[in-house]
């Protein structure tokens, strides 16, 4: 949920890179965790990574679950994340969310190098340092670059991802499926409403948004619903731009999901009409967007129930009670 800061400037939108080992494939195999030594991270720069020396270590700011520091070299600069309670598995799945969004060759995100475990417990993951710019960036080329990610990152698989992730810090279950409304109904919305029930004691809404969830199919009347590769977490935290003015997005929750799922974090994402005109240039809108857009917010509104507390609860059940209306549920 929150961003971090990162990544090298090293020239255009895509600029070449040192030839590095790929840590991760489109087919998503999980990353190998690096072989132990005392400092793992300083090691990696100063052989694959191939640096001689490290000039500078600076703590970045932007984060609250993770600590980020920016390695300088004379091989260019690296982004370092570190959690000293949680083992790779976070950031083996954050990188192989980066790496299916890289590989598409759309909008900008952080190339991920490395994933492993620190001597001491913990994890870490090494990444492309990008200089970010003064600004967000253009909405109307951010709009156009996720369409244009959203149109070519594509799964034979489904719906779904081949790992488990998190979305904040509340897991996000990604099992494949060959239906959408049962993906979402289940692993998302079903999923956060159970913790509801567990962690709140909260029957009603839980009880509520079941029925929802049993009554989503007339929502997708005549729409045709393909998987494309999504962001999963994009609010305006998590939307930058490098020096050159070129979006850049980062900190992903990926998945393989319906497009329109991309803007359930609208709410705080501040996009406008110039981003969405040239998103649906690319990707064309669908029958009965505008009447699914608040179910699509509702998964993020539940997951903020879930971390922040209930200053959120008005709003999800304001959304399952319009709902249930307008489906007679």
């Amino acid at each position: 949920m929150v961003a971090h800061v990162g990544v090298i400037s090293l020239g255009s939108c895509f600029p070449p890179l040192p030839r590095l080992p790929r840590l991760y494939s489109t087919k998503h195999k999980p990353f190998a965790v690096a072989v132990m030594s005392e400092d793992p991270v300083r090691e990696w720069i100063l052989s694959e990574g191939k640096a001689t020396q490290i000039t500078k270590i600076s703590p970045v700011g932007g984060g609250c679950i993770n600590l980020a520091n920016r390695y300088e070299t004379d091989a260019g600069s690296f982004f370092v994340k570190t959690n000293r309670s949680i083992g790779p598995s976070m950031f083996e799945a954050e990188a192989l969310g980066l790496g299916a969004m890289y590989e598409t060759g759309s909008i900008r995100v952080p190339r991920p190098f490395k994933v492993g475990s620190l001597p001491t417990g913990g994890s870490y993951i090494i990444m492309e340092f990008i200089e970010f710019g003064s600004s967000r960036g253009n909405q109307s080329v951010l709009g156009r670059k996720l369409a244009e990610m959203h149109k070519a990152g594509k799964s034979k698989k489904g719906f779904g991802f081949d790992v488990n992730n998190t979305i904040g810090s509340t897991p996000q279950i990604n099992t494949w499926s060959s239906d959408w409304i049962h993906f979402y109904g289940e692993h998302r919305l079903g999923y956060q409403l159970k913790l509801l029930l567990d962690e709140y004691g909260d029957r009603s809404i839980y009880e509520k948004g079941q029925r929802l969830v049993k009554s989503l199919a007339p929502l997708f009347d005549n729409v045709a619903i393909e998987s494309s590769l999504l962001h999963g977490d994009l609010w305006s935290g998590n939307i930058s731009s490098d020096r050159s003015g070129e979006p850049v997005i980062l900190d992903p929750a990926c998945y393989y999901g319906h497009s329109e799922a991309e803007f359930g974090m609208s709410w705080c994402a501040g996009f406008g009409g110039s981003f969405y005109n040239a998103y649906f240039e690319v990707m064309p809108k669908q029958p009965g967007f505008e009447k699914r857009r608040d179910l699509y917010m509702l998964y993020h509104y539940l997951n903020h129930y879930n971390l922040f507390g209930s200053s959120y609860r008005s709003s999800a059940m304001s959304i399952i009670d319009d709902y249930l209306r307008m489906l007679n549920a």
